[in-house]
């Protein structure tokens, strides 16, 4: 996608600039577009991860069959990851189809929009990680006073891969933040655009 452009479009925003920023501009569509991909990848790793963790125990003559959606927190965890890696793909898609096409002028609200997505999701996926993150302590840790068990004293399996997908969920959520000062930028650069355009009038 390209966010800079020269002329005037119902609904867009005219802005002018040299080759400088013409190279800015690709560089940072190229960054998104790297960082869409990656997160489309370890959200799917992550849900694939917790999703399919099972381990069957044998305790007093019964079996006891651990899965992810014995946690609330874990069951958050894949959601969030399935949503993230949708939302990367579409994105993904239509950086490629703006980087395909050229120079395509910029609407602000759409630059709100996707600014406002990339931020709700980088939200979902760290307070995913997080209830995640200490649902594994006490499953690890145990709880004395609440009288919790080590929990994975007896699927230290199941809890292994369990820390490998919320360790790619992490990956998921620093990438997000990342993604989010990008779309940051590239909206308000366009106010910045705007100002500099107004200052050169006078």
């Amino acid at each position: 996608m390209n966010y800079l452009g020269v002329g005037v479009s119902p609904g867009n925003v005219s802005v002018y600039h040299g080759t400088n920023l013409k190279v800015i501009d690709r560089r940072v569509r190229v960054a998104e577009l790297v960082l869409r991909c990656v997160i489309c990848g370890l959200s799917v790793l992550a849900a694939v991860l917790v999703g399919t963790d099972t381990q069957v125990k044998e305790i007093f003559s019964i079996r006891k069959k651990a899965r992810f959606t014995d946690m609330k927190a874990l069951v958050f965890l894949v959601v969030a990851n399935g949503v993230a890696a949708a939302y990367s793909l579409v994105q993904g898609v239509r950086c490629v189809v703006g980087m395909v096409r050229g120079s395509v002028l910029f609407s602000k609200p759409l630059a709100w929009a996707i600014f406002s997505g990339d931020q709700a999701m980088a939200y979902l996926n760290v307070a995913a990680v997080g209830a995640a993150a200490q649902s594994a302590v006490f499953a690890k840790l145990g709880q004395t006073e609440l009288q919790w068990m080590k929990i994975c004293n007896m699927y230290g399996k199941f809890c292994n891969q369990i820390g490998e997908g919320i360790a790619m969920a992490l990956l998921v959520s620093v990438s997000m933040v990342v993604l989010s000062c990008v779309s940051a930028f590239s909206l308000f650069r366009l106010y910045g655009g705007n100002k500099a355009k107004n200052n050169s009038g006078w």
